[in-house]
């Protein structure tokens, strides 16, 4: 395949384009693109406490589906550097300051249709790093709820099919992965 031509259909938020494309037998199709910057999204967890932070928010497509708000991974849209873009967002989504990131890998969120790659990561905290109420930034109205949870429970909602949040399924699948003995219930 290759392309053709490009077309804008709407410019905005995001871009909406059509884009024609030419088959190797010459068949031409157009193909809808939504263009979308690069993303963010971490999974705060407290290794010693064994929970995780994550938040809820109205997300207008969800609730035009009838749903209730779900839980959802911190996330956000890259302005800058994916480390401090991913620490500004737990800070001003959860109100928690993150030193170490572990970065999982850059993920396409649709590559059938949509442009936006999202980078992934795991980040260590503690009690004392809970540093302010979180909520999102007032000018942006984004009405975020705050949820520390413990991973055991988080774990428990993934298999009872209740995490809805594809980024939040990612990163709990890839903690994990990577360090399973955080999931049990400890034994005292």
């Amino acid at each position: 395949m290759q392309i053709i031509s490009t077309s804008t259909l709407y410019e905005g938020w995001l871009n909406l384009r059509m884009v024609r494309m030419r088959a190797d037998d010459g068949v031409e199709v157009d193909r809808h693109v939504v263009e979308m910057r690069r993303a963010v999204a971490v999974l705060p967890y407290d290794p010693d406490r064994r929970v995780a932070i994550t938040v809820s928010m109205p997300r207008t497509p969800v609730m035009l589906a009838g749903l209730p708000d779900m839980m959802e991974a911190i996330a956000g849209i890259l302005e800058d550097d994916p480390a401090d873009c991913t620490r500004r967002e737990a800070m001003e989504e959860a109100g928690v300051r993150l030193g170490e990131l572990v970065h999982l890998g850059q993920i396409w969120s649709i590559p059938s249709v949509v442009t936006e790659k999202i980078d992934y990561y795991l980040a260590p905290y503690s009690a004392q790093d809970r540093v302010a109420a979180g909520g999102g930034l007032v000018e942006e109205q984004e009405n975020i709820s705050v949820h520390e949870l413990p991973l055991d429970t988080l774990w428990t909602m993934m298999a009872l099919k209740e995490i809805a949040d594809g980024k939040l399924a990612i990163l709990l699948m890839a903690l994990r992965l990577r360090q399973p003995a955080l999931f049990s219930v400890p034994v005292d």
